[in-house]
């Protein structure tokens, strides 16, 4: 047994993350530290002067577990990946998972390419954005392309000069054909430095430069070409007035503000680059209810500048972040960008203004969506509230894994569990099995089997994935035979873990729960009843799509597979020519030779099959 006092004694004086844990031996929270023992030790000392939130939590800890570190650096970078892995229930979660476009330019090439990506790596390229509209940096590259002969290929020069003859591109003006040496490295990359001059606002220097070779061109009486120039210079004008935006006067710089509500907040955050506004975007917080503002704001810059692609030099904040994390988090963030970034929260002057801007629109975001937060807060947590009210239960239910079983007449037997956390279903840890070692229309067997093989893998040392996190509530599809199947796995495994089924009217409709051998009713119309049918509902459908899959699967490999030389490739080619298997039994060998990839001795075999003619 875990033994708290005994093990704060052996905590180190060294930094490191600390990891705490509940009964279930799931990981509630995950912090870091300077000195692990002196951090760790606040939460149970002192605790009259805790906030809500933390008192709340330290009721929770049965154990902890530590891993120390060289540095605190080292520390943090550890903390913001357990976060995102782990996404602990009492940690600030950073809900959103935005990956923006860059456009990036390859100027560590010889003939550099411009192109949007969403992948930043340190490569030596030039990377421009974020950019928040990717409809507008889509139309920005198909421009650029047009304005500029810049190649759109991946090969890869010098090796690839002259090995191919020039695309299409070349013969239609939109590429001057590097690949076969026809123009210079230097001539190419004033092209390149044209559009990236386009590219970061400072339309009128290529302008300018563009009027004057029209009007030279005019001169010349070179009237076509004095044309083209005259439609470069439209597109310039347009791409300007698209990009047309307040200049701060600050160089790199992101602006972020923060509002919330109930336990939800949202931050606000402005990206300024080369002085102007390209895009604005607001991300949602969990878990916020009781914080400090500046820890808040803290927790924000670690989780989402240590996920994204481009750190600027500075972060402007409305509310500066925890003192004693000021520096190592400039240093890690420095880091990252590979050069110095600063963290400053303005007491006035234009930073301060940006600031407010940035407050007043959170707010306003805020206002637009509080009534969707009540009710989303109503439909997910609340509805769990009252489930967890009707049954009973003093526990808080966080995670909720309901299970089901579809077969037909006994063949095919599937299982299926899905997850709802906080009342909200968790794509990401359902699960579907094939059940192995039941033959029939045996759902009792089937459920023990399912199960067993569920929290087998959860209690096991090496699983360190969705299995190893324990329910706080299971539900069964179905009456007593499936609850009692759980009960029984349960004990088997020495769990104590609520269970219940969910029973259904004659006209196959959610009725409500049985619990403890008692059927328990909720009101129709309340948000728990409503959140149980949807748990039903998808647990439902998830097995018997999987199902459905599996019995789709079973008939084209018992009609198709089991013919001599027919595998997937032809399989799927009969398919696609004839429609059905049906149209495949009637076809003639001519009509069989007309499939993709078809020769005669498999076409043959395929109609010799479908008539029990021996080959």
């Amino acid at each position: 047994m875990f033994d708290i006092e005994e093990e704060l004694k052996k905590l180190p004086e060294k930094p490191g993350v600390y990891i705490m844990k509940d009964e279930n031996d799931a990981i509630i929270y995950v912090g870091k530290a300077k000195i692990l023992k002196n951090r760790v030790r606040q939460y149970f000392r002192n605790t009259k002067n805790q906030p809500p939130k933390v008192k709340a939590m330290v009721k929770h800890i049965k154990e902890f577990e530590y891993i120390v570190t060289d540095s605190e650096m080292e520390a943090l970078i550890l903390e913001c990946n357990l976060i995102k892995l782990h996404k602990p229930h009492y940690n600030i979660m950073l809900k959103d998972d935005k990956m923006y476009p860059y456009i990036k330019i390859t100027v560590n090439e010889d003939f550099p390419r411009i192109f949007v990506t969403r992948n930043y790596v340190r490569d030596n390229a030039k990377y421009i954005g974020p950019i928040t509209d990717a409809l507008a940096v889509k139309e920005m590259i198909e421009t650029i392309h047009k304005l500029f002969p810049i190649r759109k290929c991946k090969k890869v020069f010098p090796r690839d000069i002259g090995k191919e003859r020039p695309c299409l591109n070349y013969h239609i003006g939109q590429c001057k054909a590097p690949c076969d040496g026809l123009i210079s490295k230097e001539e190419y990359r004033k092209y390149i430095d044209e559009a990236i001059l386009l590219i970061e606002g400072k339309h009128e220097e290529i302008a300018k430069k563009m009027r004057l070779e029209m009007e030279e061109a005019s001169e010349n009486l070179e009237f076509e070409k004095a044309m083209a120039i005259r439609d470069k210079l439209k597109s310039i004008k347009s791409i300007a007035e698209k990009q047309k935006m307040a200049n701060t006067g600050l160089g790199d710089c992101d602006v972020i503000a923060f509002a919330r509500a109930y336990n939800e907040g949202i931050v606000q955050v402005f990206f300024i680059r080369g002085g102007k506004m390209t895009g604005r975007e607001h991300f949602l917080l969990d878990n916020v209810d009781g914080i400090e503002r500046g820890e808040v704001i803290t927790d924000f810059v670690k989780q989402f500048y240590s996920g994204t692609a481009f750190v600027p030099k500075e972060i402007i904040v409305q509310d500066d972040i925890v003192s004693e994390e000021k520096e190592i988090i400039e240093g890690f963030l420095s880091d990252i960008k590979g050069s110095k970034v600063t963290i400053t929260a303005p007491q006035k002057g234009e930073k301060k203004k940006l600031v407010d801007l940035a407050s007043k629109n959170a707010i306003i975001v805020f206002e637009q969506t509080g009534e969707r937060l009540k009710r989303e807060e109503k439909r997910t947590v609340g509805a769990v509230s009252q489930i967890q009210k009707a049954l009973g239960i003093d526990k808080e239910i966080v995670r909720i894994e309901a299970y089901d079983i579809s077969n037909t007449q006994g063949f095919d037997s599937v299982g299926s569990m899905v997850v709802f956390e906080k009342g909200k279903a968790k794509r990401s840890d359902y699960r579907k099995f094939k059940i192995k070692t039941v033959i029939g229309a045996n759902d009792f067997a089937s459920m023990e089997e399912v199960l067993t093989r569920r929290f087998k893998r959860g209690l096991s040392s090496e699983d360190n994935g969705s299995f190893s996190k324990m329910p706080d509530l299971i539900m069964m599809d179905g009456g007593k035979i499936q609850v009692n199947a759980g009960k029984s796995i349960l004990e088997k495994f020495g769990l104590d873990i609520p269970i219940c089924g969910m029973i259904k009217d004659d006209r196959h409709r959610t009725r409500g729960l049985i619990y403890n051998d008692e059927e328990i009713y909720m009101p129709l119309s309340s948000e728990g009843f409503l959140l149980v049918t949807r748990i039903q509902d998808e647990v439902h459908r998830f097995a018997i799509e999987y199902h459905r899959k599996l019995r789709e699967k079973n008939a084209l490999h018992s009609v198709l597979d089991d013919i001599k030389g027919v595998g997937e490739k032809r399989r799927k080619a009969l398919m696609k020519h004839f429609g059905s298997v049906e149209n495949i039994s009637k076809a003639e060998v001519s009509d069989l030779l007309e499939v993709e990839g078809m020769n005669i001795k498999v076409a043959e075999s395929v109609y010799a099959f479908f008539r029990g003619i021996k080959v």
